[in-house]
């Protein structure tokens, strides 16, 4: 594995699942593994949780992390092919992604997508110029389509946490103030097709998550219905697909409540917005598991360095 940048470069989910939770055992066993490494971390987007859990598994390994806020701390990048650059960009990918592979061993990268324009999302230019361009190992941290290390943590927490030999799991669409990403829903629904469990999508008429990712898996636009019986209840709100980045309604009356998800188990991946996409009583009850899951942030990312760090570096 010389990149980790989507979920299907997990070759077997069940068996890296047991390695992370070893490694939660002894967290420090590796610290020799990363010496003298560096590895490069390239937000062109906000963040909490990636940043810092990424950087604690560095550390974890011994690696020396190095943090760049693209966006406030270096020129503006330029990704397009054969652009004249007299514009607010002053460097170009290719020369950026070949000076950064020279200062570090590993390069992780979040970048967020447009929202406006879907071929341009699709085609993950700011992720897959550093794979292109970049010498040295390419780590997504989040991209316009996908947030791979998220889905490889949410698929450990229904491990850790399930009681069932197959339990079953709801994605729920729910309620936010603003359009939001596609790439968190995606990547956990790719991640639950890789796992044994009965895995459902709830969401309303006119927000179906594309295609080509949900393929064969169920979806209820009737939320109650896709929340009998379940485990697991994982809430995210997105923009439409199909009418691509627009809030077609805000469908207050999907907020996560106690009484929709009854024992069920709920996940967020955080920040959540409470009373908007989740009242109280469901993040302050023991039915959440979503700081758990957040802490199990540091141990996916960490057991992808590790991965490569082995093989690559």
């Amino acid at each position: 594995m010389k990149k980790y940048t989507h979920i299907n470069d997990i070759d077997d989910i069940h068996s890296w699942i047991e390695e992370a939770k070893e490694l939660k055992k002894n967290p420090l066993k590796d610290l020799q593994l990363g010496k003298n490494k560096i590895l490069g971390l390239f937000f062109f987007n906000s963040s909490l949780r990636t940043r810092l859990s990424t950087q604690k598994a560095a550390f974890n390994l011994g690696m020396n992390p190095i943090v760049m806020n693209v966006s406030g701390d270096a020129w503006g990048i330029e990704f397009g092919d054969g652009t004249i650059m007299n514009g607010t960009t002053a460097e170009h990918i290719k020369e950026a992604a070949a000076v950064v592979s020279q200062y570090c061993d590993i390069i992780a990268v979040r970048a967020f997508p447009t929202l406006t324009d879907k071929e341009k999302d699709e085609s993950e230019q700011v992720l897959e110029s550093f794979v292109k361009f970049a010498s040295v190992p390419i780590i997504s941290m989040e991209s316009a389509t996908s947030h791979p290390l998220q889905g490889f943590t949410d698929a450990l927490t229904i491990s850790e946490f399930s009681t069932k030999k197959k339990p079953k799991v709801v994605l729920s669409w729910a309620p936010h103030i603003k359009a939001l990403p596609h790439a968190v829903g995606n990547s956990f629904v790719e991640a639950m097709q890789k796992m044994e469990v009965e895995f459902v999508i709830a969401n309303p008429e006119g927000y179906d998550l594309n295609p080509e990712i949900t393929k064969d898996t169920r979806i209820f636009h009737n939320q109650e219905e896709a929340f009998k019986d379940a485990d697991f209840v994982y809430a995210k709100n997105w923009s439409s697909y199909e009418d691509y980045g627009k809030v077609l309604k805000t469908h207050s009356d999907w907020m996560i409540t106690k009484n929709k998800i009854g024992t069920a188990k709920f996940m967020h991946c955080l920040p959540v917005r409470r009373n908007v996409v989740v009242e109280d009583a469901v993040l302050d009850s023991d039915s959440s598991i979503a700081i758990a899951q957040a802490n199990n942030r540091t141990f996916a990312a960490q057991l992808v360095l590790k991965k490569i760090l082995k093989q690559w570096v």
